[in-house]
């Protein structure tokens, strides 16, 4: 059995791995970054060592350290969680070399199933369900442009070496195939070393079903239920449920089957998830094999009543999983992830400290976080800070307790997108009925139809500048707490509104969380995909500096230094929290660049100017 286990990884699931670690009695050693070292989960392992940096190719990326430091503890096994090394076969490959347990498949199945091709290969040898694709990797945007003229659109460009919606962009139209393929071809190298991509044709308005697996050394793989996964943006997860609603007996038959099969042939060992999509028309076909731990991996515990990180260690200690049979539902789950990013401003991220953290509890109610008052999320990694995942005996339930959890939960000090939340959880495209009638989610819905029909506004933070003190009022026999400029009181100052804003103080009520880094009052709704808008104001010279809404990296500059530019157009690439995001000018004028693509950029220091 495994007795030491270094958690090669971060925030709230190198918590949950020290939990369950502690459950099963096994030593747990930490590691932290330098933004981390007082992070939730250094305290809570037995152990923690310094990795001695700050970003993730200088940490959690870092091989060399992650060993060294597993000699140092004495480990005897790696849990990588997920992101960061979890689906690296050369990380997995190097930690058997030293001797030391994976906790994850083999080296040459993650090979396998992380080469996209070669899973696409694998699942079309055992039968599983596949919408037309390339054969390998695609040498050029005009090959890409090729495959859409002749199988049509809309076309899903992803990276080969890829995963987690890394590396991955959709054209709907001809025109935008090239710029769409160099995006992916850019992120997919950042991410993960290769830029290879391949393309496939994207079913329309898919639905997003996976499997979850777990799967040992002695013969057994099970199949433990579905989850729907489809509410994203960005191609990342907000919210995931299980098992997957309103799905068709035979549909789910042939996923468990498809996932099974598929998993058994490539020798799969340890948990993974096979994901598929679902098209509006009933087109299954399968999308990729995740050789980790997902996120989403609560909502299948709550329903199958199993421990997957204490499941992944009886299978790296060489013991039988704890069930050999396929579990059958016990009731429905939800997972809402709280991320620190404003939906209000295109799930702009926003890292920071946070001041208050009141986490929901009740029936029903699980909080895996990250974080705790006080902790600062940093800008440096994934805006993912906590969990909130509900269970309830029936869907309709288990919507009712999200809806109280979610009210109950604040946030202050970083944006975040509870106030998304909120909106889905009302929304009957999501809710549906009992029956299945109206439930019409789908990956694209957020960006093309609930977003088109809310008032930006709605889904806005409360705004916490400085001076700004919290005051509480009673209004309508509820308290509300509202901001103020310090000093100044609200008495005398007229009725309060009825949703428990403070006019003019950029203050609502019950939304549960205040603005990061870069927002201001006033300042209204950024573009979804071009959400990083330009400082307003002159420097000294009459120059208009252009400055990033948080900490990042300068991409790609997209307009030449001195070319003319107008207001509205985007100027440059930027990425911080993992995401791709555009600054645009507020102002015409000419391109003046200081900053060389590649560099790390502030809030504080113009990247350029507008003259």
């Amino acid at each position: 059995m495994i007795r030491t286990v270094l958690i090669a990884n971060r925030g709230e699931i190198a918590v949950r791995v020290a939990r369950a670690c502690a459950d099963l009695g096994v030593r747990s050693v930490a590691v932290y970054a330098d933004p981390d070292a007082d992070a939730p989960h250094v305290r809570l392992a037995d152990e923690a060592w310094a990795l001695d940096g700050r970003t993730a190719a200088e940490t959690y990326l870092s091989v060399d350290k992650l060993l060294d430091v597993a000699r140092r503890s004495g480990a005897d096994a790696v849990h990588p969680g997920y992101g960061f090394l979890s689906e690296s076969a050369v990380a997995a490959r190097a930690v058997e070399d030293a001797g030391l347990v994976w906790v994850g498949p083999t080296p040459a199945t993650i090979e396998l199933l992380g080469d996209k091709i070669a899973a696409r290969e694998l699942a079309r040898t055992v039968g599983a369900p596949l919408v037309p694709g390339s054969d390998g990797p695609v040498p050029d945007a005009a090959a890409a442009l090729a495959f859409a003229e002749q199988h049509g659109l809309p076309l899903a460009i992803k990276a080969a070496h890829g995963g987690g919606g890394r590396g991955m962009r959709v054209a709907r139209t001809l025109e935008e195939v090239p710029e769409l393929f160099e995006a992916a071809r850019r992120e997919a190298e950042a991410a993960f070393g290769r830029g290879e991509c391949f393309v496939e044709r994207f079913l329309d308005r898919p639905r997003h079903v996976e499997a979850q697996i777990i799967a040992d050394d002695h013969g057994h793989v099970v199949v433990a239920g579905t989850r729907d996964c489809s509410l994203q943006r960005r191609n990342q997860k907000l919210v995931e449920e299980a098992p997957a609603p309103f799905l068709d007996p035979a549909v789910r038959r042939r996923i468990h089957e498809s996932a099974r099969d598929l998993c058994a042939a490539a020798g799969y060992r340890g948990a993974g998830t096979v994901e598929f999509l679902l098209g509006a028309d009933g087109t299954l076909s399968f999308l990729e094999v995740n050789t980790r731990l997902q996120v989403e991996h609560p909502v299948t515990e709550e329903t199958t009543g199993l421990d997957l990180v204490a499941e992944q260690l009886r299978v790296a200690s060489g013991l039988p999983l704890s069930v050999t049979e396929d579990p059958e539902p016990r009731g429905h789950a939800i997972e809402l992830r709280l991320n620190a990013e404003d939906p209000a401003r295109g799930f702009l991220p926003g890292p920071g400290r946070v001041e208050r953290f009141a986490a929901p509890a009740g029936p029903g109610v699980r909080v895996d976080a990250g974080v705790e008052p006080g902790s600062v999320i940093p800008g440096e990694f994934d805006s993912l800070f906590a969990k909130i995942v509900v269970w309830g005996p029936t869907r309709e339930l288990a919507l009712a307790r999200a809806r109280r959890a979610a009210a109950e939960t604040v946030v202050e000090g970083v944006p975040t997108v509870l106030p998304f939340h909120r909106a889905v959880l009302a929304d009957p495209a999501f809710t549906g009925s009992a029956d299945g009638s109206g439930f019409a989610v789908h990956t694209q819905w957020i960006e093309t139809e609930l977003l088109t029909s809310i008032d930006p506004q709605a889904l806005a933070a409360p705004v916490l500048e400085p001076g700004v003190v919290a005051t509480w009022v009673e209004i309508d026999g509820r308290r509300h707490r509202v901001r103020t400029p310090g000093g100044i009181g609200l008495a005398g100052s007229g009725p309060a509104t009825g949703s428990g804003a403070a006019a003019g103080f950029g203050a609502a009520a019950g939304s549960g969380a205040a603005a990061g880094p870069g927002a201001a009052a006033g300042s209204g709704s950024a573009p979804a995909q071009a959400a990083s808008p330009t400082s307003g104001g002159g420097a000294d010279d009459g120059r208009v500096p252009l400055l990033p809404a948080m900490p990042g990296t300068l991409v790609r500059w997209l307009v030449a230094d001195g070319e003319t530019v107008t207001d509205g157009q985007p100027l440059a690439v930027v990425e911080a929290m993992k995401m791709e995001s555009q600054l645009v000018a507020e102002a015409a004028g000419v391109l003046e660049q200081v900053t060389p693509e590649g560099a790390q950029i502030t809030t504080s220091d113009p990247i350029g100017y507008l003259r």
